[in-house]
């Protein structure tokens, strides 16, 4: 992780954050005893939470403690509620699945599960999408790697019905998000996931209302959304509590250990409720604008992720994003022109080469893992050590093309972020380790196509400017991601 100075008087934002936040929450420290428990809380065993399998690679490594915390909380959590942890999975590489294409989505998703599935020793029920971005189609995937539930925000459903009536159309204003629903399975095979709609108001006062000055208030405002009804669910980013809003994890603690069980609500987590309230409702989800899907961070849709659609996050008076549609076309280029090198190395390197790369995860989670053990297993003959790195970099160099459409590259307000800049240092990974495998050059029309990305920032010029100034120069001297082949 390089130096970043916008983070100080931390090192970089991964420090920033884990201070203000992920460590935070993990010993939330309150005066005196709560009902006889101890005075430190792990907020984690409070709530359904979610971590990306990277960042819980850097805690890993950087953090062990608060890590571990993490871990024992969705343990204890399983404890507590017959089964079912708190912890819930992630798309592996934080992209806007709606965007992916098949095989794409479909990696995404099962890294995602194997990740989840090394870290906490259990299987996954549910996975986060990435930005809620959904659509039928993430459904179904979701549907057929075995989820049982998903969490969507109240604008993602189109309409319901319940069982054995006519559908109704609903929006965010309508929808009843104190039920679970059925969304079913698109092959007419009846199979189905349970969709959990979180409130809105209460989600939105908390994330930017200020809601977190006062367990109080926050659990006062639990109550007005109850109104008699069974279930109050919100779902917010977890930087919320301690990182955007200061003391945002104290409130927490004391809201979800005192305040909520003293004013009668019981707190529990979304497998455990299923159990006890299986769906009486049916639901469509809103596809968004051509099918796009639709997402709690953009009333475009997925527009924030492919499009000047209006989103943005900070920049200045005048300042547009149109740099995101070329981005997106500069990278889906990259991977489209590895499709058929990588599908060549069928039947040489690999069986199903891209089998190999779905199960090629093994690699990641564990530098012990043998790798030429994996690659018998996936050629199906011993290969030669020669054999064995062209193998080896082929794998490498899909995950680049996966990490490199990790959503906040395109989230904020200019091309020259550092969120950007990162997803740009993977695409330049991927280009080195084409050259490595003696595939045609793609670099010119790579960046003849990131020409076209106009920074907002005129003295900074375009996207391809951008990347021979700032990521070429950087990538030679800083840390790279660790190789499946090392």
């Amino acid at each position: 992780m390089e130096e970043q100075p916008s983070a100080a008087p931390f090192h970089d934002w991964n420090e920033r954050v884990n201070a203000e936040c992920y460590r935070a929450n993990a010993s939330v420290i309150l005066a005196g005893s709560i009902n006889g428990s101890p005075a430190v809380v792990n907020n984690y065993r409070h709530i359904s939470f979610n971590f990306g399998p990277t960042l819980l690679s850097w805690l890993e490594q950087n953090d062990a403690e608060t890590y571990g915390r993490i871990i024992d909380a969705d343990r204890e959590s399983a404890r507590q509620r017959e089964g079912h942890g708190n912890a819930i999975a992630q798309a592996y590489g934080h992209a806007i699945l709606t965007l992916c294409n098949e095989r794409d989505r479909r990696t995404q998703i099962g890294w995602g599960l194997a990740d989840f599935r090394y870290r906490f020793g259990r299987e996954a029920e549910a996975i986060w999408l990435p930005e809620t971005a959904c659509n039928n189609q993430v459904i179904d995937e979701l549907i057929d790697a075995g989820m049982r539930f998903v969490i969507l925000a109240p604008n993602q459903a189109a309409r319901v019905r319940s069982f054995g009536s006519g559908w109704r159309n609903v929006d965010e204003q309508n929808i009843d998000t104190s039920v679970p629903y059925r969304c079913f399975h698109g092959n007419g095979s009846g199979r189905s996931i349970a969709v959990f709609f979180y409130e809105g108001p209460a989600s939105r006062a908390i994330a930017f209302e200020k809601l977190l000055r006062s367990s109080q208030e926050l659990v006062d405002a639990f109550a007005r959304s109850a109104m008699g009804r069974r279930l109050v669910n919100v779902a917010t980013d977890g930087e919320t509590y301690g990182h955007h809003f200061k003391f945002g994890d104290l409130c927490l603690a004391h809201a979800l250990t005192a305040e909520a069980p003293n004013r009668g609500f019981d707190v529990t987590n979304y497998g455990a409720y299923l159990d006890k309230n299986p769906s009486d409702f049916e639901v469509e989800v809103n596809n968004g604008p051509n099918g796009e899907g639709s997402s709690w961070s953009c009333q475009h849709g997925a527009g924030r992720w492919l499009r000047d659609c209006g989103c943005s996050t900070g920049g200045e008076p005048g300042w547009n994003q149109s740099w995101r549609k070329p981005l997106r076309e500069a990278l889906d280029y990259l991977r489209d022109e590895n499709v058929a090198h990588f599908e060549a190395t069928r039947h040489g390197l690999f069986i199903d080469p891209w089998r190999a790369r779905d199960q090629s995860i093994a690699l990641v989670l564990n530098q012990h893992e043998s790798r030429e053990q994996f690659l018998f297993d996936h050629a199906g003959r011993w290969l030669s050590a020669a054999e064995q790195s062209r193998a080896l970099t082929y794998l490498e160099l899909q995950r680049m093309l996966l990490l490199m459409y990790t959503s906040c590259g395109w989230f904020f307000n200019d091309i020259s972020g550092i969120e950007t800049l990162q997803i740009l240092r993977y695409a330049a990974r991927g280009l080195d380790l084409m050259a490595e495998l003696g595939l045609p050059p793609a670099r010119a029309r790579f960046l003849e196509i990131l020409a076209q990305a106009r920074s907002n920032r005129a003295e900074l010029g375009n996207g391809a400017d951008i990347f021979r100034q700032t990521v070429e120069p950087s990538k030679h001297d800083k840390v790279r991601p660790e190789p499946v082949g090392t």
